[in-house]
């Protein structure tokens, strides 16, 4: 029979135990209404706030998971270690949306969109931080981003061209998550954790 400390070196030897888990929640929340007029009229985060406040969803669509990408697991670590990764706040974070179906790899570091693939800013008080969490959201007003949302992911930055690139991409997402229209403003969160 192993000793109790045999037993306990086994336990701190199994690989399992120092597994880190990555979790991923994300929420696509449809409203009838405009965002951007609400920007236009009341500013950014005054007219985010009455957008939630006077408008329910009229659709929602929810799931889990992602991969978190080369690019984005060095940004981490280069953070906490350097102080350097390329800014996920809100004045520079983005969420990005395309329109392909190829599968998530690794090494992305985009989207895999060839056309249909955008990125916005974050909304005005995103991203949130509590504990082992954050989370990033952004409300794409009807005149932006109207192609089936097939593919997602978080960036350092909103980029530039068409498709849009800089930045560093932090994680990659192949899911269908239906196709928005100029007739909605699609609101997009999504809740990144570590334990």
């Amino acid at each position: 029979m192993a000793s109790a400390e045999n037993q306990a070196v086994a336990v701190a030897d199994d690989p399992r135990a120092d597994r880190l888990r990555w979790g991923v929640k994300f929420v696509r929340e449809a409203f009838a209404a405009d965002v951007d007029e609400y920007r236009r009229r009341y500013g950014k985060a005054e007219g985010e706030r009455r957008f939630f406040a006077e408008n329910a969803p009229v659709d929602v669509a929810e799931g889990e998971g992602n991969l978190l990408v080369t690019t984005g697991a060095t940004a981490i670590w280069n953070a906490l270690t350097q102080g350097t990764a390329g800014s996920f706040q809100n004045a520079t974070a983005a969420l990005g949306v395309g329109d392909s179906a190829t599968a998530a790899t690794a090494a992305d570091t985009n989207l895999n969109a060839a056309t249909n693939a955008y990125r916005q800013v974050m909304d005005a008080t995103y991203p949130t931080v509590a504990t082992n969490t954050v989370t990033f959201k952004v409300t794409v007003g009807t005149g932006n981003a109207n192609f089936h949302w097939q593919e997602w992911g978080v960036f350092s930055a909103v980029g530039s061209g068409s498709p849009p690139t800089g930045g560093t991409m932090l994680n990659h997402k192949v899911t269908d998550l239906g196709t928005k229209t100029g007739a909605a403003s699609w609101a997009f969160t999504v809740t990144l954790s570590l334990s």
